[in-house]
C-alpha cells in the first residue's frame, strides 16, 4: 500500500505543468479566490471592477489589487463624486468591506447616496434604453465623416458577472449597507492634535493588520477586499496649504503620505481610490510627485460652466476623461487599450464613458461661427486622417 501511494505521488508530480508553482509546503501556488475578483491574462495580478464597466475596459479590465486609483477632481466636484460613490457600491455588491474618509462629509451620510445597482430584473429596462441609443446612433450615422465609422466603441451594454450598472435616480437599500462591513474616518470628529494625514494614515495602518488584510501574514479565516476610499485629499480642510500657496509650508506632506500608503497597499488586500482637487494646486510640481506616487491617474474635465457646455459640437456630452498614467504591473508595458480622446455623459441612469465623436466639418448641426472651435477640437482625435479641413482647403476624395 505505501509502494502504491508512493507511485501515486510521484505521477501527480510529474503531471505538474510548467504554469503552477509550487509553494513551500509541496503544494502547487494559485491565486486566492476572493469574492468580486479575477486574474489578469496579462500579468496575474488580481483585479476588482472599479464599478463602472466602461472605465474597467479603458484600464484594462479593472483596478489591480494593491493599487491607487487617483481621480483629478472636475472644477465642481460632480463627476468626481459620482465616480467615488460607483466605487463604493461595487465593493457593497461584491460583499467587499469599505473604509470610507472624508474631510467635509460624513461616512455614513456617503454610503446612504450610493446608487442603486441593476439587477437582472433591470435588464430588459437596460436594452430599451440602449436600444434608444443605438437608434439615435444610428439615425446620425450617415452625417458622420468615413472616417469616425471604423472606430471602435466602448460596450455599454453588455452584461457581465464582472462589474456591475448603478442607477443615478435610485439610492441603495439600506439593507445591502448592512451586509458589510466598514469603518468611516471623519477628520472634523478626530479629535487629536496631530496633522490630518498622520491620523489618516494610522487608521488605515490599523485596520489593515488588526483585521486580517494584510496579505503578508498567512491567516487561516476567509480572507476579504478592503476597499479604501478618500474623499477631496489635499484640500484645506486636510490640514494642507498647497491648494493656497505656491510654495506651502508643508510642500511635502501630501507627497510623504502617498508614499507611506503605496507600501501599505502593496503589501495588503486592499485597494484605494482618491480623488484630488488637482486644479486648486498652484504648484504643479506638487502635482506631479502625487501622480508620480499613484499607480493609476484619471483627469475629469467637467463642460459645466465653460464655453463648451453651449458649443454645439459637444452637446452629447458632459465632459471629457483624461488617462494620464497606468500602472506597470509584471510586465514592461502598459495594458492600455487603443481608446484615447474619451468622454463621458450622464444617459438618464448611467453614467457613461466612450469614445469623442465630432460632427463633420459639412454638418448640418455645425454653425459657419463654430468651424473655428471644429478645426481646434479635431487635435484631440488622432486616430483615422491626421489632417482635417481647416479654413477653405478641404480634402477631397
Amino acid at each position: 500500500m505505501e509502494a502504491m501511494a508512493t507511485d501515486r505521488r510521484v505521477r501527480n508530480e510529474r503531471a505538474t505543468t510548467s504554469f503552477q508553482r509550487k509553494g513551500p509546503d509541496g503544494g502547487v501556488g494559485r491565486l486566492a479566490v476572493l469574492p468580486g475578483t479575477r486574474p489578469s491574462v496579462r500579468h496575474g495580478q488580481l483585479l476588482l471592477s472599479s464599478g463602472l464597466p466602461s472605465l474597467d475596459y479603458v484600464l484594462g479590465g479593472g483596478l489591480a489589487v494593491g493599487t491607487l486609483l487617483l481621480i483629478e477632481e472636475d472644477v465642481y466636484g460632480v463627476y468626481s463624486n459620482l465616480l467615488f460613490k460607483h466605487f463604493l457600491a461595487e465593493g457593497i455588491i461584491c460583499g467587499h468591506n469599505l473604509f470610507v474618509a472624508s474631510d467635509k462629509e460624513e461616512p455614513a451620510d456617503i454610503l446612504k447616496e450610493l446608487p442603486s445597482p441593476l439587477w437582472n430584473t433591470s435588464v430588459n429596462e437596460m436594452e430599451e434604453e440602449t436600444a434608444i441609443v443605438s437608434k439615435h446612433d444610428s439615425q446620425e450615422s450617415m452625417r458622420i465623416a468615413w472616417r469616425y465609422q471604423n472606430i471602435p466603441k466602448l460596450e455599454v451594454n453588455s452584461f457581465t458577472k464582472f462589474g456591475h450598472y448603478f442607477d443615478l435616480t435610485k439610492t441603495m437599500a439600506p439593507e445591502l449597507i448592512q451586509n458589510i462591513k466598514w469603518n468611516g474616518f471623519f477628520l472634523p470628529k478626530e479629535a487629536d492634535l496631530a496633522p490630518g494625514y498622520t491620523r489618516l494614515l494610522h487608521s488605515i495602518r490599523k485596520i489593515i493588520y488588526e483585521q486580517g488584510y494584510d496579505g503578508a501574514i498567512p491567516q487561516k479565516k476567509t480572507r476579504n477586499i478592503l476597499r479604501i476610499g478618500i474623499q477631496s485629499l489635499g484640500s484645506v480642510l486636510w490640514d494642507d496649504d498647497i491648494c493656497c500657496y505656491e510654495n506651502p509650508q508643508n510642500i511635502h506632506s501630501l507627497t510623504k503620505f502617498l508614499y507611506a500608503l503605496r507600501g501599505l497597499l502593496r503589501t495588503s488586500l486592499s485597494t484605494c481610490i482618491i480623488t484630488i482637487p488637482a486644479h486648486l494646486i498652484k504648484n504643479k510640481a506638487i502635482m506631479e510627485r502625487v501622480t508620480n506616487l499613484s499607480d493609476t491617474v484619471v483627469g475629469l474635465e467637467s463642460f459645466i460652466g465653460s464655453e463648451r457646455e453651449t458649443n454645439p459640437l459637444y452637446k452629447d456630452y458632459h465632459g471629457l476623461i483624461h488617462i494620464r498614467q497606468i500602472p506597470l504591473l509584471n510586465s514592461l508595458i502598459c495594458d492600455v487599450s487603443d481608446m484615447k480622446d474619451l468622454a463621458f455623459r450622464v444617459k438618464k441612469k448611467l453614467f457613461i464613458i466612450e469614445r469623442l465623436h465630432l460632427p463633420p466639418d459639412l454638418s448640418d448641426t455645425v454653425s459657419r461661427t463654430s468651424k473655428q472651435d471644429l478645426a481646434e477640437s479635431a487635435k484631440l482625435l488622432r486616430s483615422g486622417c491626421s489632417a482635417m479641413a481647416i479654413g477653405k482647403k478641404h480634402l477631397d476624395f
